[in-house]
């Protein structure tokens, strides 16, 4: 399996297309924002040859849907997400204004399904397996790959930190429990892609992360 990443938007979310031999690929956490980001994400799609089998989401947080809409309109796929993340689109407009966007565009994505705990979203040779850890928000998800030693975790952790648990629907019990009895049952040479900033392992995380690592 091969993973691109791209930063987009004002908040610098990351972006993954996740693709391998077959050509297939998924986009997790579309969030590119100005035009020519649009244009960066497509294009590597296009020039790659892939072929788009799912446009997924970690949770529905603003920052993180920027690009549904558009990839949604180039490939014809609607979005997988948590069920219980729906709530954030309902206060969509209070979460732009919080930070200074424009509330004049609409944003809310076409939900396609619901993904719920132990699902598999699959494509190519590729099978990821979700994992619901609420607390950045009610219906956060993770996507895992035992054999790949990999997750895409959203904001649920973070290099160093995790996420934000301060805004709708945040818990901090839920979140750092959630970390510590699912994310650190990972072998420690587990990469970790986060929703922003840069990757890391799991075994870096339970030793010295500051919020739930073994001195925290």
């Amino acid at each position: 399996m091969k993973i691109k990443t791209f930063e987009f938007n004002p908040l610098g979310v990351n972006t993954y297309v996740l693709y391998d031999r077959t050509g297939e690929c998924i986009v997790v956490d579309a969030s590119c924002f100005f035009p020519d980001e649009n244009k960066l994400l497509l294009n590597f799609i296009l020039d790659n040859n892939l072929v788009v089998k799912h446009l997924v989401n970690t949770h529905l947080h603003f920052d993180h849907i920027f690009g549904v809409n558009f990839l949604a309109s180039q490939f014809g796929w609607k979005l997988l997400v948590h069920r219980d993340d729906i709530v954030l689109l309902e206060n969509l407009s209070q979460q732009l204004q919080l930070f200074g966007f424009n509330t004049n565009v609409d944003y809310r994505p076409e939900i396609g399904g619901f993904l719920a705990e132990n699902d598999v979203v699959s494509f190519g040779e590729q099978q990821l397996k979700v994992l619901h850890v609420p607390g950045h928000s009610p219906g956060s998800i993770v996507f895992y790959n035992e054999k790949e030693k990999l997750a895409l975790v959203g904001d649920v952790l973070f290099n160093g930190s995790i996420g934000r648990t301060d805004l709708l629907e945040g818990s901090f019990e839920q979140l750092t429990e959630g970390i510590r009895t699912k994310l650190f049952t990972f072998p420690d040479d587990t990469e970790v892609y986060p929703g922003h900033g840069p990757k890391t392992t799991i075994g870096q995380e339970r030793r010295y992360n500051p919020f739930v690592g073994t001195g925290s």
